[in-house]
């Protein structure tokens, strides 16, 4: 009778797990993404199949496997698997972890991994706790966070981890995922008559942007809510499966067919989530990704970029203001019209705001892509910034100083200064600096080149004059 009832809660929990709980893989094998790091012959798979696991960092964005992967680890290297929330534990409770390691590594050689999520929330404390145990190899640690963690985790747990950065699933990793799930018998759908259009199969693997828990949410969504308009068997007045995991008691042949068109599919998962913290990698990574693209000369990719930010509800003058520098850094003399647009659009940007600026900074985005490229001026003010710190100051030549208050004349300021004005060409060979330095080297490219033909002029001059 006691056994009876046992299976009975056990049934009871698993109908109550959300279907991407019941799905997560048993096995390495069964893992789908990652291969980059957990591939044959990758260095994740290397030290767990020589035994060598050392503490991990398992770093990106959210349903990619990051847990599943952790709990897999320790089933494959046979050691207790502790869990922990940094946002939720303190020294205490790691204490406790520590503690029943140890007892565990004492009395029966087993080896413990503690799995934390949010590991970035971590405080200091709690990580001087961990430390000294990680370095002897008393746990494993297995952190994961969204965060970057050279950024979020202090310096000494890092050091002491190898970092993996998980990737966001391919699309036709997702398929896969769904496939599974729906032909499934034990854990999925597999005794259901299911069918998923192709249609409805693009959209989830396109929509859930790479988040394989998002996926699975969407297919439990639709069979259950099919079944409940169906009042199909499997699906109870909560919408919750009745039976694990929601199937029908009559033969897959039998019972009546659940189609997952591209509308249902629609309706069972919500507008994609751009993921973008403001103030974290996406930010950063973004806007790099498009002052590259605009550097690179691809308006296609910049705009996207430029697009990219916006949706994810970036702060447009953050975005002007970046265009701004690089008119300047990367464009220069090379088109001195970009600084003109790049300055417009930045008051058009403060002045008229979202959604109407899109189009300025589009504009601004665009031109700055396919206009003429040099850092020319950006070097020169470098090195020139360079010897001003670095290097001996260089004193105001007697003759360029000012001359305009009572008394200069007597100091001998700015006597001997030739106004070029005055002069044929309106050049003069006069000494500016008072040592030999070169900062600026024009390139060949758009208007520079004009400014280089110039200087070439001007040096020709001073030869003439020596």
């Amino acid at each position: 009778m006691s056994d009876l009832w046992a299976g009975q809660r056990e049934q009871r929990r698993r109908a109550a797990e959300p279907l991407a709980v019941r799905m997560r893989p048993r096995t390495l094998e069964e893992f789908v993404g990652q291969q980059h790091f957990l591939g044959p012959g990758q260095l994740l798979r290397r030290m767990l199949e020589a035994d060598r696991l050392t503490s991990v960092i398992f770093y990106g964005p959210p349903g990619t496997g990051k847990t599943t992967l952790a709990e897999l680890i320790a089933r494959y290297t046979q050691r207790q698997f502790e869990r922990g929330n940094a946002a939720a534990i303190g020294v205490k409770d790691v204490r406790e972890v520590l503690d029943r390691a140890i007892r565990r590594l004492e009395d029966h050689g087993q080896r413990t991994i503690f799995f934390l999520d949010e590991i970035h929330r971590f405080n200091r404390a709690q990580q001087d706790v961990l430390l000294g145990d990680v370095e002897r190899g008393v746990i494993t640690l297995i952190g994961a966070t969204t965060e970057n963690p050279f950024f979020a985790v202090n310096a000494p747990l890092v050091s002491r981890s190898q970092i993996f950065q998980f990737q966001p699933l391919t699309e036709e990793e997702i398929r896969t995922i769904v496939r599974r799930a729906a032909t499934d018998q034990e854990r999925g759908f597999g005794q259901l008559n299911l069918q998923i259009t192709d249609e409805a199969l693009a959209h989830w693997a396109t929509i859930c942007d790479g988040d394989g828990r998002r996926a699975l949410m969407a297919l439990e969504i639709a069979v259950l809510s099919s079944l409940a308009q169906t009042g199909g068997a499997g699906a109870d007045t909560g919408g919750h499966a009745a039976t694990p995991p929601g199937i029908p008691l009559e033969s897959p042949a039998a019972s009546p067919a659940i189609v997952i068109d591209l509308a249902v599919a629609e309706q069972s998962i919500q507008a994609k989530a751009i993921v973008y913290d403001g103030t974290g990698d996406e930010h950063y990574d973004a806007a790099s990704a498009l002052i590259k693209s605009m550097r690179g000369s691809d308006p296609d990719a910049a705009v996207y970029w430029l697009a990219r930010m916006l949706v994810a509800g970036e702060d447009p003058r953050f975005i002007a203001r970046r265009i701004a520098i690089l008119a300047s850094e990367d464009i220069g003399n090379a088109d001195p019209r970009a600084i003109e647009l790049a300055s417009a659009a930045f008051q058009i940007t403060e002045r008229v705001g979202m959604p109407e600026c899109q189009l300025t900074l589009a504009q601004a985005v665009i031109y700055m892509a396919t206009a003429p490229k040099s850092n020319a001026s950006a070097k020169a003010i470098w090195a020139a910034m360079s010897d001003v710190r670095e290097n001996r100051t260089v004193p105001v030549p007697r003759h360029l100083r000012d001359g305009h208050y009572q008394g200069a004349a007597r100091l001998g300021h700015a006597q001997g200064y030739q106004y070029p004005h005055e002069a044929a060409g309106g050049f003069v060979d006069q000494d500016y600096l008072g040592v030999e330095k070169r900062y600026y080297e024009p390139t060949d490219r758009g208007y520079e080149q004009r400014i280089a033909q110039y200087l070439a002029w001007v040096q020709q001059m001073r030869q003439a004059g020596q």
